[in-house]
């Protein structure tokens, strides 16, 4: 069975890709919609290569090989080595990759960024759209708390989703990170939450409540936004835990 161990590998490698990219929506934990086809193509390649080297491997003739022992006993193919078979461990993080996908990024990797702002300066937002509670996501909400000079937030009731980390004292917020391509390039953003007790760390919430303002537009004392609550409902991880930055 050693010489189908690489075929093994690759058809394990390309299962669970498929698992995450074809057969359920898993795959946003790690990348973005737009590439859900690209992951699709690798894991069926994957399969059907590892496939085809089990064949060739099934077909073609056994190597004849000779043992030959050293004086300390240790033994050397005389025209072919074979790894050893702890090679065969190699199947084992493709296995666990197919039963058990990692989850999204949490808490913790929250937790290691610094406070990042976009460089756009301070200045006008469109309006919002009508109607209270008005639905943002963490970003929008962010950007015109600390950016914009027209005040778009003031008197506004918003609403937004993200998952729950907790600072010093009390503090805690409600969290997203952002990816451009993938969640190895993601990054944290926060808004304070006032008004209500601290949820479990990772706990996905539905937030709504008014701006609290405070700082001088576009300063560090802005940073990070508060938001002053009416309702925490606790609410399951979106398919795509991320947002877009």
């Amino acid at each position: 069975m050693r010489r189908y161990g690489s075929s093994l590998l690759l058809a394990l490698m390309g299962a669970a890709v498929l698992r995450i990219s074809l057969f359920s929506e898993l795959y946003l934990r790690y990348v973005q919609a737009p590439l859900r086809p690209y992951l699709v193509v690798s894991g069926v390649v994957l399969v059907l290569l590892g496939a085809v080297m089990a064949a060739v491997r099934r077909f073609a003739p056994e190597d004849q090989e000779e043992d030959v022992h050293d004086e300390g006993g240790h033994e050397e193919g005389g025209h072919h080595h074979h790894g050893p078979r702890v090679a065969w461990l190699l199947t084992l993080p493709a296995l666990a990759l197919l039963l058990f996908p990692p989850p999204a990024l949490g808490s913790y990797s929250a937790g290691r960024e610094a406070a990042q702002r976009a460089a756009q300066g301070v200045g006008t937002f469109p309006a919002l759209a009508s109607g209270d509670p008005v639905e943002l996501t963490l970003a929008e909400f962010n950007s015109r708390a600390i950016y914009d000079s027209g005040r778009s937030l003031q008197g506004r009731t918003v609403r937004m989703t993200g998952f729950v980390t907790h600072g010093e004292d009390g503090t805690w917020y409600v969290t997203r990170l952002y990816v451009t391509c993938c969640a190895a390039d993601a990054t944290a953003g926060k808004a304070e939450v006032r008004g209500d007790d601290a949820p479990p760390v990772d706990t996905w919430v539905t937030v709504t409540g008014t701006w609290h303002p405070k700082g001088r537009l576009g300063s560090d004392a802005a940073w990070p936004a508060v938001l002053d609550v009416t309702s925490v409902e606790r609410v399951k991880q979106p398919a795509d835990p991320y947002e877009q930055r």
